[in-house]
């Protein structure tokens, strides 16, 4: 329920304590451990995180390659096109809601290869990720400290970007550092959003559909 209720505000959430407790002192978890940590990511957490295992256990390295596995396998089987068409079905109270449910709806009925978050605060990349889309979300922000919260958000590869006078410049800074950045390539389509005018943290009110040149 807690995990649920972050989702719906975009908070991030790390499932962590006694995740793979056994492998403190055994090369592989049981069965009830690999469950916990699948249901976790089923249930819509952010991130699983490791303590005991990696700070005092005698299989860190094993324990971290067996928590990863299991995340890789278990988001191999989301629902993410029933939770996309989920939220385009539960109500908008602002601008930002509402972009943010259209942008992952129409990056899956286009197949889109990304979803582009341009954000200063980070703001607009979580309420885009708490919807859950399979796209990937590629965050572009000129603000560290952003950049550093946004790397725990789920779906979210945070790319740290010089600030952009307009918006046709934020589009092709955003874009390009994308590209460098090897998540998209010449071709693709991707869906763009932000908040214009630039600078406001806290505003999403533009989408855009995108082919890269």
């Amino acid at each position: 329920r807690i995990i649920r209720l972050a989702n719906e505000v975009g908070k991030p959430v790390i499932t962590a304590t006694q995740m793979l407790n056994s492998m403190i002192d055994n090369p592989r978890p049981t069965r009830a451990e690999a469950s916990d940590v699948a249901n976790a990511i089923l249930d819509g957490t952010d991130a699983v995180m490791l303590s005991g295992e990696t700070a005092v256990g005698k299989y860190p390295v094993e324990a971290v390659r067996v928590m990863a596995k299991i995340a890789l396998t278990t988001e191999r089987i989301l629902p993410y096109r029933e939770w996309v068409h989920k939220a385009v079905l539960e109500p908008s109270f602002t601008p930002t809601d509402a972009i943010s449910q259209a942008t992952c709806e129409i990056a899956l009925e286009l197949s889109a290869k990304a979803i582009i978050s341009s954000t200063m605060s980070g703001h607009t990349a979580r309420m885009v990720a708490k919807h859950r889309p399979a796209t990937p979300i590629v965050a572009v922000t000129p603000s560290l400290e952003a950049q550093r919260c946004l790397a725990l958000v789920w779906g979210v590869y945070p790319l740290l970007v010089s600030e952009s006078a307009h918006t046709d410049q934020m589009i092709e800074t955003a874009v390009q550092a994308a590209l460098d950045g090897g998540l998209i390539e010449k071709g693709d389509i991707v869906v763009i959003t932000a908040g214009v005018p630039l600078g406001g943290p806290g505003r999403t009110n533009m989408l855009k559909v995108h082919v890269v040149e």
